[in-house]
């Protein structure tokens, strides 16, 4: 029999796949899992942003068009 690395035989194909389709699987899982998380962010962002949003008044003075102005800068 000859030497393999690391002294590992290697599996037959018809138990590999068994093994191969449970990587693809937690692979999955954990793209999904990520997915969610990262959707629960963007929405609570959202959220908050909106209420932000609802704090600050509209603002319609004469000076609007300076650059200061239009960011909420007073001089």
């Amino acid at each position: 029999m000859p030497a393999l690395p690391f002294g590992a035989p290697a599996l037959p194909l018809d138990e590999a796949g068994k093994y191969v389709a449970a990587a693809y699987l937690v692979f999955f899982a954990i793209v999904i899992l990520y997915v969610a998380i990262m959707a629960a962010r963007v929405s609570r962002m959202e959220r908050d942003l909106a209420e932000l949003d609802a704090l600050v008044p509209d603002r319609e003075d004469d000076d609007a068009d300076t650059p200061a102005a239009r960011v909420g800068v007073v001089e």
